[in-house]
């Protein structure tokens, strides 16, 4: 790491940390006794306002009415930052009214003159292109804070032939496929499930007090907890023309495996009634691979969409 970052990020950790040893600084920057004496006097010399305690349990603090100056970026950092902000425009309006004009004007203002050059340029040289646009439903908003404050809310959520009123409590709120979706517990049915946000008709938050089912859970690292209810289809399919997995792998949905058996790939898994539609699209988006197809409903489903889209031909 060079001097000046790692000098950035020692401000920041100083800033953050108020009062700190040269061990520490070591060990968080892994560094030697003198480097870290030679970054004091760096960050002193640049207005960090430092000083010194001493004794046995003596280092360094910073001033109780120091405040952290604003955030300096090199120019490859505001040119990562600004090309990860192009994802931002696929959700434009999607959550929390976001809107990305708003949050790129903003961003160029902090920008230098030479930098927002840079970013003119390269906006012509390089081209963005956005998938269409998740489905966010009505009530994403309220999903994303339910899940963010560990709080119980009621939704209104349709099955195959009636509306039910739901307790759950959302701990994850994903897009997959063009839909959000969000992995939450049914505080009712005492069981995970996963609800596509588009089809919670409404939402409110419980105001009695309930015992959450969790408070601690990684995402990255959670096990697949969508539960199909009594009423899900299993189906199976084979695909022995399949050539390229690793990209089906990405596309497979929650309620989906993908199962090499001796040298043919089989996709199997489970769908609730109402997403025939859903599964239906999904299927045709795998071509001319699938082959051997269960339930025979499923099978004869799909052969009336396909007849069904010929005749439109």
């Amino acid at each position: 790491m060079k001097k000046a970052e790692r000098l950035q990020q020692m401000q920041r950790y100083v800033y953050r940390q108020r009062r700190f040893t040269l061990a520490e600084l070591m060990e968080q920057f892994h560094i030697s006794r003198r480097t870290a004496i030679r970054d004091v006097e760096a960050l002193e010399e640049i207005g960090v306002p430092l000083y010194a305690e001493h004794g046995r349990y003596g280092g360094y603090r910073l001033l109780d009415t120091a405040t952290l100056p604003p955030i300096s970026f090199t120019a490859r950092e505001v040119l990562a930052l600004y090309f990860s902000m192009q994802a931002l425009e696929s959700f434009s309006g999607a959550a929390f009214g976001v809107s990305f004009e708003s949050i790129n004007a903003k961003f160029l203002d902090i920008a230098s003159p030479q930098q927002q050059k840079q970013i003119e340029q390269f906006r012509d040289r390089v081209a963005f292109y956005h998938h269409m646009e998740a489905e966010p439903g009505q009530c994403l908003e309220e999903l994303l804070l339910a899940a963010a404050d560990q709080r119980i809310v009621q939704i209104s959520y349709p099955s195959s032939s009636y509306v039910s009123e739901r307790r759950i409590q959302p701990f994850a709120v994903y897009v997959m496929e063009g839909y959000w979706y969000c992995r939450s517990y049914d505080m009712d049915k005492q069981q995970y499930r996963v609800f596509r946000c588009d089809r919670i008709q409404s939402i409110r938050r419980v105001e009695e007090q309930t015992e959450l089912a969790f408070t601690d859970i990684d995402l990255h690292s959670a096990p697949n907890l969508r539960q199909p209810t009594p009423e899900a289809i299993h189906f199976h399919c084979e695909l022995p023309d399949l050539t390229d997995e690793r990209r089906l792998y990405a596309r497979l949905l929650p309620s989906m495996k993908l199962v090499l058996t001796g040298k043919v790939w089989q996709l199997e898994g489970s769908y609730e009634p109402e997403e025939i539609d859903f599964m239906l699209s999904y299927l045709t988006g795998l071509g001319t691979t699938l082959s051997q197809i269960e339930p025979v409903e499923l099978k004869d489903r799909l052969r009336a969409y396909y007849r069904s889209l010929m005749e439109k031909l």
